[in-house]
């Protein structure tokens, strides 16, 4: 079942020196039970992808068009009071990256979660939202008597996962999870994302994970969209994204991370730096780091093409190969 489908989504900054295509013509969809993860290196436009879905950009942000439809409703056209009231926190709910720093350090864990809780839903007591918070604080591993605590009785780990049950306290149908191992060492990290894994199944809910590191969307995410300057590069099943990489970028993302199972093989990188998206490169915004760019590659923005049954790709190469000419 689809939760959200997001088409053809711009979304924009203005500053003193001009425009800024954050997010520039991005397409894809969550399912429920299923979670869609948003990849590539710092500043490609995942967060303000996921900040536009909740319409909570800066005040120099605009969505500048596209849809993004969430059971049958276009968040986009919705106004800001039924934004605040129906959507936030009751349908999706985010965990924000550096959550961990999030807490309020004067208010105990209790205080906080009831009354985002109270906030977000009417007539709903006091006792019985603390109530909800136990068995929420419950349900991520922590023992619900930890209410009484504050944020820096908590380690790293502990006000993670109290972020994740704060988020989860309107039961939502759609959590967005931005970079969660953030910040935690490995043994943490592993358990944040083996429990957002769990949560996936056992509340049945659709999730957007957003992280630089390919390992967590191999682990977690059915679907994958790799970001690039704005755009995606590549769409696909998790599966054909890691086996079956058709964009020179997604190659290179990969060819750069180790693997500890089958040949030795020695890492790559991706030449060069991501460009300014105040003034991108015409054409293919990959093309300057691009082994195999042409002249098209130059002077022609390559279409977003499905190139098989549910694998979509920015790339003339790709499409050039998916159709059998030579590149």
């Amino acid at each position: 079942m689809e939760l959200l489908n997001v088409q053809d989504l711009k979304t924009y900054f203005t500053t003193k020196s001009g425009s800024v295509k954050a997010v520039d013509g991005v397409s894809f969809d969550v399912e429920k039970r299923k979670a869609t993860g948003l990849a590539g290196e710092s500043g490609c436009g995942k967060t303000t992808t996921a900040l536009s879905v909740l319409r909570i950009l800066p005040s120099n942000g605009k969505i500048v068009s596209g849809k993004m439809l969430f059971k049958g409703l276009d968040l986009a056209q919705l106004d800001e009071e039924d934004m605040r009231e129906d959507i936030r926190w009751q349908e999706i709910s985010i965990v924000f990256q550096g959550a961990m720093n999030a807490l309020n350090p004067v208010y105990n864990i209790g205080h906080q979660m009831t009354e985002a809780i109270m906030l977000h839903e009417k007539n709903v007591e006091h006792q019985e939202a603390l109530e909800r918070a136990g068995k929420l604080m419950e349900l991520v591993g922590i023992n619900a008597s930890r209410l009484d605590n504050y944020p820096h009785e908590f380690s790293g780990g502990m006000r993670q996962r109290a972020m994740i049950a704060m988020a989860l306290s309107c039961n939502p149908s759609l959590l967005i999870a931005d970079e969660p191992a953030t910040a935690l060492d490995v043994i943490v990290a592993a358990q944040v994302l083996k429990l957002l894994k769990e949560l996936k199944e056992r509340l049945e809910l659709g999730m957007i994970l957003i992280t630089h590191d390919l390992s967590i969307i191999a682990e977690i995410c059915e679907k994958s969209a790799i970001m690039y300057a704005g755009k995606i590069a590549e769409y696909a099943d998790v599966v054909s994204i890691f086996k079956e990489p058709q964009h020179p970028y997604t190659q290179g993302l990969i060819g750069a991370f180790p693997s500890i199972t089958g040949k030795r093989v020695k890492m790559t990188s991706i030449p060069g730096t991501t460009p300014d998206l105040l003034r991108p490169p015409p054409g293919c915004r990959f093309h300057p780091r691009c082994k195999y760019a042409k002249d098209v590659c130059k002077t022609k923005e390559p279409e977003f093409s499905q190139i098989e049954k549910g694998h979509f790709v920015s790339c003339h190469k790709a499409v050039a190969e998916a159709k059998r000419q030579k590149w």
